[in-house]
């Protein structure tokens, strides 16, 4: 069986899975490739809370990581197996209609500075549970070429969003917020901000006991600390040239407990996390993307209106939109953007920017488990 699809696979149609940093469940997407990539159709399927707990411990250091690490790798690709067949079956699309799966893992160490990341799933057991070829493992390539692994997505973006016309920026908002800057001629560029949902994610869940502040009520009630949010900026991610990328390594729990914020009130240190995330959005935008007019946002934090909010104030006159004016609903952008990454590796083609990783080339990225 040829490793570039399944016995009478379509060589345009792919499925791609996310699972961010939010850690909140898995994207599933079903992607046209034959021309401009096309949404068929997606899902989302949400972490059950033994697992959701198992990966945030995971994130953390300490305990028998090897063992755990191997059973949730087992549960997390059980899941993206069942949202494969689950929106096979919805559309009533054959399994061996579909070229591959590009699966990205769940991230819970990301460690390029030291040589290596680690996205958790078991591509052998998912390509056994749906009978598709499955591409995965994209970022330690890059790695292993001298870059950061991540961010991927802005080549998509560049394929996707670029104008001619118009020079936009392409913001991520998920656990993490990383941006891709999309000038009108030149080289695409792409970095990791800082801190997206995760920050207030955990503070809602210490707060509220819920996975997020809803639609940003909490951050809308409190005020912004301005001592807590220099102490905040102060960290020095925030001053590191691009290219970069970052994690839960560095900014968690912890890392809020080293703000002192257990002495203010829960409204205003929400109010102060939505005022850091949107401010560093800004900010690199201002300092790395100069001239860009228009912004577009994809991720789970357009949902969150006190965000948006924020982000625009912060944005002075510059427009922001989402994705869906662009012509892709933001929840799942990245979820398509693995499935192109998936032909690209079964076409032989690179699938990172060197401009944005920092690698010494272009690579071919993945590995590819075939049917």
């Amino acid at each position: 069986m040829s490793a570039r699809q399944g016995p009478g696979s379509s060589p345009d149609l792919f499925v791609g899975l996310m699972s961010g940093t939010s850690l909140d469940g898995v994207d599933c997407a079903l992607v046209d490739l034959s021309g401009q990539p096309t949404l068929l159709a997606a899902s989302f399927l949400p972490y059950p809370s033994a697992l959701k707990s198992s990966l945030l411990a995971l994130s953390e250091r300490g305990g028998d990581e090897l063992e755990c690490a191997g059973r949730v790798s087992i549960d997390l690709s059980e899941l993206y197996a069942s949202s494969v067949n689950a929106l096979l079956d919805q559309v009533k699309v054959a399994a061996g209609n579909v070229a591959a799966i590009g699966c990205h893992g769940q991230t819970v160490r990301h460690r390029p500075e030291s040589g290596f990341t680690v996205q958790l799933a078991n591509p052998a057991l998912l390509a056994e549970r749906t009978g598709i070829t499955v591409v995965a493992d994209f970022r330690s390539r890059d790695i292993a070429a001298g870059g950061q692994g991540a961010p991927l997505v802005p080549a998509f973006h560049a394929a996707c969003f670029r104008s001619a016309e118009h020079h936009r920026v392409v913001v991520n908002i998920g656990g993490i917020a990383n941006l891709t800057d999309l000038p009108t001629e030149g080289a695409v560029r792409g970095f990791d901000s800082g801190p997206g949902n995760l920050l207030l994610d955990a503070w809602a869940r210490k707060q509220l006991d819920a996975d997020r502040d809803e639609n940003g009520r909490l951050a809308a009630t409190g005020s912004v600390i301005p001592d807590l949010l220099q102490h905040m900026l102060s960290d020095e991610y925030f001053d590191l040239p691009p290219p970069k990328s970052t994690g839960r390594e560095r900014f968690n729990t912890r890392w809020l407990e080293d703000q002192d914020v257990a002495r203010h009130a829960a409204a205003d240190v929400q109010a102060t996390l939505a005022e850091l995330t949107a401010r560093t959005i800004a900010a690199s935008i201002e300092r790395h993307c100069p001239g860009a007019a228009d912004i577009f946002a994809c991720g789970g934090g357009v949902h969150n209106a006190d965000l948006m909010r924020r982000l625009q104030s912060r944005l002075g006159k510059r427009h922001l939109a989402t994705t869906e004016a662009l012509g892709i609903a933001p929840d799942w952008v990245e979820a398509m953007a693995f499935a192109w990454l998936a032909q690209r590796t079964l076409q032989r083609l690179p699938g990172n920017l060197p401009e944005v990783t920092g690698a010494c080339g272009l690579r071919v990225l993945g590995a590819i488990y075939p049917a």
